[in-house]
């Protein structure tokens, strides 16, 4: 297995794509839609004796453009079979029906949030913006939670791990003797994945998410192969991580609620964070929204139209995470 690390200067952090080769050259993930970033890849597949048209098959993790983008160029040069969980795929396909539900529940979203007129102007203009980054129409292969392939000579299964994004999919192998996955933006090294924000139509995003780290936890990897940046040798470990850190922010939620009483997701969100830019407008409000809810169905707070308030001033925090 190799990696190719492509850059990514609309979105954070340098972006993975992993080549299995053998009697099929198989991609994960494929990078964001930009000359450059295709120039990279095409660059990156020549170092390893390869080109667009060898490729046979393409495993997406998720649906954003920096995992997705170049999908559908790959498969124009090469015919390659894409696969990408039955959540995500008519996103990826560019299903035009399935594109303007997603933008409308963006819309409502940022209206139940009380996002401003101000940044919500910049918010929309970013994401227009960046619309063609999503590339080309894609003939996608919808996976489902379980499902099996046989690629070179191993097993690859795909594990359903939502919250970041509605058809987050691992693809876990045996190496070597080691137990591996390509985890997508599940987990990674450096920062932790957006969850309430960067994927709409996600319902109980932390809920979900918290069960999908439990599920990373139980299965206990020797390695993962994240979207972003370098292996990650305790996928477990890291997991944890990331449960701790929701504990934490979590607790600055109620805190928050505690100091200002009746507070939108927007509001929250500015305690939190700050003033914000571009993608952070969609990524703030979204990391407030995905607690409140949480809090909201653990019965730690009310919700009144898109106003939340504290009716439980001493919870558990520890116990809204639990680890399988």
């Amino acid at each position: 297995m190799e990696r190719i690390r492509l850059g990514n200067t609309v979105f954070e952090g340098l972006n993975n794509v992993y080549v299995l080769r053998g009697e099929e050259t198989v991609l994960v993930d494929s990078g964001v839609d930009t000359e450059q970033t295709r120039t990279e890849l095409a660059e990156g597949l020549e170092d390893l004796g390869l080109e667009f048209a060898d490729v046979d098959r393409v495993f997406l993790t998720h649906w954003h453009y920096d995992h997705a983008g170049l999908a559908g160029h790959i498969q124009e040069e090469s015919g390659a079979t894409v696969h990408v969980h039955e959540a995500d795929a008519p996103l990826v396909a560019g299903d035009e029906e399935s594109l303007i539900e997603e933008r409308t529940r963006q819309q409502e979203t940022f209206e139940e949030w009380q996002i401003p007129d101000g940044p919500r102007e910049e918010l929309l203009g970013f994401l227009e913006g960046h619309a063609d980054l999503r590339g080309g129409t894609v003939d996608v292969t919808p996976v489902t939670d379980g499902d099996r392939f046989e690629v070179n000579g191993l097993t690859m299964e795909a594990i359903h791990l939502p919250g970041h994004a509605l058809g987050l999919t691992a693809f876990a192998v045996e190496r070597a003797g080691e137990r591996q996955a390509f985890v997508g933006d599940a987990i990674l090294p450096r920062y932790t994945p957006n969850v309430g924000g960067a994927d709409v139509r996600v319902e109980a995003p932390l809920t979900k998410y918290v069960d999908s780290l439990g599920e990373i936890i139980e299965r206990d990897w020797d390695c993962a192969h994240p979207g972003h940046r370098n292996t990650i040798d305790d996928p477990a470990g890291r997991a944890r991580e990331i449960l701790d850190h929701h504990r934490e922010r979590t607790g600055r939620v109620i805190d928050v609620l505690d100091r200002h009483d009746a507070c939108t997701a927007w509001t929250v969100s500015h305690h939190l964070f700050g003033e914000l830019a571009t993608i952070h407008i969609l990524h703030g409000p979204g990391e407030a929204y995905a607690h409140l809810d949480h809090l909201e169905r653990h019965g730690v707070v009310e919700r009144d139209v898109n106003e939340y308030r504290l009716i439980d001033d001493d919870p558990d925090v520890s116990g809204l995470f639990p680890e399988r």
